[in-house]
């Protein structure tokens, strides 16, 4: 498994899943992808991946690998909701 197959499983956890877990964390989810893109057949069966590592163990991990960040919100939490439309 390579660096690069784990932040990708890593970051697609996060924003397809909404699971910010360590990048260490998504190992197993890279790997399942990638027997997903070898055509591997799962019918019939039950997968678990358990991630067990949390975000912020990691949190410079994160910041570095944004590319875009939008404006900075207010400490308030109207502006926060503004923000989220």
């Amino acid at each position: 498994m390579s660096d690069a197959e784990i932040l990708s499983a890593w970051r697609r956890l996060s924003r397809e899943a909404g699971v910010f877990c360590e990048p260490a964390s998504a190992a197993p989810v890279a790997g399942l992808l990638r027997l997903a893109r070898e055509k591997k057949d799962f019918s019939g069966r039950v997968i678990v991946a358990v991630l067990t590592g949390h975000g912020l163990k990691d949190p410079q991990a994160a910041i570095d690998g944004q590319t875009e960040l939008g404006p900075p919100v207010a400490d308030d939490p109207a502006a926060l909701e503004a923000a989220l439309r």
